[in-house]
Parts: C-alpha cells; sequence; structure tokens
C-alpha cells in the first residue's frame, strides 16, 4: 500500500506577537498553530492518498509543544503520525530539521511521495524540501500548484515567475507545494473528536540522527519601526505632482 508523507511546522502564531514602545518583544501570550501553508499541503497530501488507495503520514519535529500539533494535523485527514522529539537535543536549525524528518521519512516502508510546502509561514526558507529530496537520493519538484500520479510517475505543474511549467518524475520523489496546491478546510467536530484515536509515534532525535545538538541559540528579539519622511507633495495638477515625486525619488537615490 502506498504511503504519501506530509511534513509539517509548528510555529508561533504571528498575531499574538507583541511589540512594546521600547521596541522588546512580548512573546508572553503567544500560542503556536500549524504553518499556514503546511494546511494546504496536508489536505493535498490525503487528497493524494486517498487517489493512490494508501494512507497519509504526517511528521513533525520538535519538543513538547509540538506534540500537541497532532490534534490538528491529524484532524484535517491523515491517518497516522510520527513526532521526532527534539526535546532533550535543542532546537535544531535547517540543517538538523531536515535531516531528521528525512531520517523519521526513512523509517515509513512503500513511501511513494513526501510533502512539504514551499516554505513555513515563519521563515519561508524554502530549504527544507530541497534538502530532504537530497538526503534521500529522491527527485524534488518545487514550486508546485498540482500534481498526479500514474504508473509509477508523478507529474506536476509548478509556477514560475514567467509561466507554468509541467514535469515528472519517478517516483518516490519529494514535492513543494504552493497553497494552490489544495484548499484548507477547517476540521469539523467529527474530525477533531476521530484524530484523538488515531496513532502517534515518538521517536528520539538524538536516536535518529546521534549528536543532534542544538544549532540555534536565541540571544534575544527586537522589534523594528521604519522611519519615513513624511513628506506631502500636493501639487495643483497630476503632472506637477508626479514631476514632484520624481525629482523627490531622484534627490534620495531611489531612483
Amino acid at each position: 500500500m502506498p504511503k504519501v508523507l506530509v511534513c509539517y511546522k509548528w510555529v508561533l502564531d504571528e498575531s499574538d506577537i507583541r511589540i512594546n514602545p521600547d521596541l522588546s518583544v512580548d512573546f508572553s501570550k503567544v500560542k503556536y498553530k500549524i504553518s499556514d501553508y503546511d494546511k494546504h499541503t496536508i489536505e493535498a497530501g490525503s487528497q493524494a492518498a486517498k487517489a493512490l488507495g494508501g494512507t497519509c503520514t504526517g511528521i513533525s519535529c520538535g519538543g513538547a509543544e509540538t506534540r500537541k500539533s497532532f490534534n490538528d494535523a491529524l484532524a484535517r485527514g491523515m491517518d497516522e503520525g510520527i513526532w521526532v522529539n527534539t526535546a532533550e537535543s535543542g532546537r535544531p536549525d535547517g540543517c538538523r530539521t531536515a535531516a531528521l524528518l528525512a531520517a523519521a521519512a526513512a523509517t515509513v516502508e512503500d513511501a511513494a511521495l513526501l510533502l512539504c510546502s514551499e516554505g513555513s509561514s515563519d521563515d519561508y526558507a524554502r530549504q527544507t524540501g530541497p534538502r530532504l529530496a537530497a538526503i534521500l537520493g529522491w527527485p524534488v519538484l518545487s514550486s508546485v500548484t498540482s500534481f498526479s500520479v500514474e504508473g509509477g510517475v508523478v507529474t506536476a505543474e509548478r509556477k514560475l515567475e514567467d509561466c507554468i511549467q509541467t514535469v515528472s518524475a519517478p517516483l518516490p520523489a519529494v514535492l513543494c507545494l504552493l497553497p494552490e496546491a489544495a484548499p484548507a478546510p477547517i476540521p469539523g467536530l467529527k474530525q477533531v473528536m476521530a484524530a484523538r484515536k488515531k496513532p502517534v509515534a515518538e521517536l528520539s532525535a538524538e536516536a535518529l540522527v546521534p549528536g543532534t545538538a542544538a544549532g540555534l541559540k536565541d540571544l534575544g528579539s527586537t522589534g523594528y519601526v521604519s522611519t519615513r519622511k513624511n513628506i506631502l507633495i500636493n501639487e495643483d495638477s497630476k503632472e506637477q505632482t508626479v514631476a514632484a515625486l520624481v525629482a523627490a525619488l531622484k534627490k534620495e537615490g531611489a531612483i
């Protein structure tokens, strides 16, 4: 039975972050959520698993807080979860995150697809998918807006700057999806209740990839305030206004 793997990230809800007058950052009331882009990817993974007649497995790595994410993730249609517990080794950087996710994916037999979002809603570094593919030795298709699987080959449409590109790759493969790949429906009560009965396996980060000490250390966070010139251009005509604007931009070296 083919399996579709979906990697997702449990992130801070940016709407709860507050910047104090002294520019210090207040995280005291911040809650966590599944990355907004990953909600679309989870739905795409669930749909793909049904189309293939297989199952969908969610994978996420993080501390104890991340374990709570599976209540929401599994309510969105996935069949089971794998939690890579990094509590003992600390917060991993992007390189070790990919190593841990790849090691977790390698424990799943008959994996046909590994899906992740093009980027996360906090960092949007766009590194995880290509790194996973490099570690696993699988082909990777990025910027994917739609895809289908037939005869051991995945065919996908990629959204580029000036065109839509259609490409194909043999399975197993890694796909980095854009939100257009699938909607992100809100789970109903029935799905939320059913998610509590779905299995979640716990894997130790240290056991998966020994020596995964914390790669990042938070030294602090500071708010940022944009300084503005507060220049008001109010000429008698549109032509004069445009000319004054162009002159002001040239004076500042903007054009």
